[in-house]
């Protein structure tokens, strides 16, 4: 078959997010009020804004924030993350970055699958975070068996989503007819199930041993626990949530409120208890609740280096280790105060982060710069340009996610701020083993992307390539 017959795999991921979004809105209602929200506080922001609005059409990223989305699954069995690989390879979305959530309490290591190049972000940058529980950190050797049991009985993909997966890999696509097919086999693995796989007893277990491993273990496939619009105003959406009926969490995680967002913040609602059904000696099974999926809500800001990464690093933890000694660190307030005093130690203008190489530009020629082409000196700087008026740089949106904001929303979202003390630390050559690929570095990929505008800029100028 020729390959001109074969669905782009971006237009499959599209209709599949789309898919998902709809799915996701009849199951749970409040996520319909939280785009309504978030569409309303975007528009308003980009009205208020023009620089803004400005600085996302010339990146050709405005058409991407409606369409944005992510989600979140977590997966049991090494076998379920390879084939998960597999599934999103179809829609053009890879590995990227690798995280560790067991050293924040949290049974489990994780990676996202989004796309990776600049035209399929921009097309549709749907991403979902996916984590693979950690048997080995269940401390009880009996309740550990009885798990990997249990999981080992369970198939999370339809067998047509299995041989549509392999179609797609043997030839190299799939046609209009198969990918519509594919995109209704592979929604079923992310759909809610009332019914548990397991008695309430065995359930009651496994949610003492940690509420994520219940989770994961005691249904039949990794239902969507959330599908996370972005917002250009977090803390607007923070305020306004009660106001749509929505019961936001204490704070929202990630850098504090900024001229110039940095990586990642997300907020959420608490997550839904709802009525599952665990087996049992009525034909119907016995009545319980389960609480799991919520919503939530991101603002991506510029993507930082290597040195930016450990300037924040470092002053989160100061962040979290003052607020932990002081009096309990429980009040939000006295958080967010020491969040926004600490931070003021890192850069909030973009020129300033730029020059001290502590985050990622995307450059591009002005209309000065295109009336200099080819009169424009052999041997300039990419920051002499920019200071000439020949090149703009607009900042690169972080793509990814936060290991400390992640376990922050896992955490309010279980209904607890319970903590496991786990010993075992990172281990991505083993998650990387059962992924059957390795992930890719985010930090590469970023200085990839601002590299390749460079060339193309300098081409555009008529001069020899260089590095800023």
């Amino acid at each position: 078959m020729s390959a001109d017959a074969f669905v782009h795999p971006d237009e499959i991921r599209s209709m599949f997010s789309g898919a998902m979004s709809d799915m996701y809105r009849a199951e749970v209602p409040q996520y319909g009020t939280l785009m309504e929200l978030v569409s309303d506080i975007n528009q308003e922001r980009l009205a208020a804004d023009p620089v803004l609005r400005d600085g996302l059409v010339r990146s050709d990223d405005l058409d991407r924030i409606d369409l944005e989305r992510h989600g979140a699954i977590r997966l049991g069995e090494p076998e379920e993350l390879f084939n998960m690989r597999r599934l999103f390879a179809v829609m053009g979305m890879h590995p990227v970055g690798y995280y560790d959530l067991s050293v924040a309490g949290v049974p489990v290591h994780s990676t996202a699958f989004r796309p990776i190049d600049d035209d399929a972000l921009r097309r549709n940058p749907f991403r979902v975070f996916t984590s693979l529980l950690r048997l080995e950190l269940i401390e009880d050797a009996q309740l550990r068996t009885e798990a990997e049991a249990i999981l080992a009985k369970r198939e999370i993909f339809t067998p047509d989503a299995l041989k549509l997966i392999y179609l797609a890999e043997k030839n190299g696509g799939l046609d209009r007819v198969q990918a519509e097919q594919f995109v209704a086999e592979a929604l079923e693995t992310f759909r809610w199930h009332s019914d548990a796989t397991v008695s309430l007893e065995t359930y009651q277990k496994l949610h003492d041993a940690h509420r994520l491993i219940a989770d994961v273990v005691c249904f039949k496939g990794p239902h969507i626990n959330h599908l996370t619009p972005r917002t250009l105003d977090i803390d607007a959406v923070q305020r306004a949530m009660p106001e749509r009926g929505i019961s936001p969490k204490a704070i929202v995680e990630g850098p504090p409120s900024r001229k110039c967002p940095i990586l990642l913040r997300q907020t959420s609602f608490k997550a839904l208890e709802e009525q599952v059904y665990f087996v049992g000696s009525n034909p119907k099974g016995t009545a319980g609740t389960h609480t799991a999926r919520f919503g939530e809500i991101e603002q991506r800001g510029i993507a930082l280096t290597a040195e930016g990464r450990r300037l924040y690093d470092t002053l989160l933890a100061s962040v979290r280790h003052a607020v932990q000694v002081s009096a309990g660190g429980s009040n939000a307030r006295d958080y967010e105060t020491e969040l926004a005093e600490r931070f003021a130690a890192f850069p909030d203008d973009y020129e300033t982060l730029r020059v001290e190489k502590l985050a990622f530009f995307r450059y591009s020629v002005t209309d000065a710069g295109r009336d200099a082409a080819g009169k424009v000196d052999r041997d300039v700087s990419v920051n002499e340009l920019v200071d000439q008026g020949y090149l703009h740089a607009d900042p690169i949106i972080y793509e990814d996610f936060l290991p400390v904001s992640a376990a922050g929303i896992f955490q309010s979202n279980l209904g607890s701020d319970e903590q496991k003390n786990y010993a075992e630390q990172s281990n991505q050559d083993v998650f990387e083993k059962c992924l059957g690929a390795s992930v890719a570095d985010e930090l590469a990929l970023y200085a990839a992307h601002q590299q390749a505008s460079i060339d193309q800029a300098f081409e555009t100028l008529g001069i020899r390539k260089n590095v800023a």
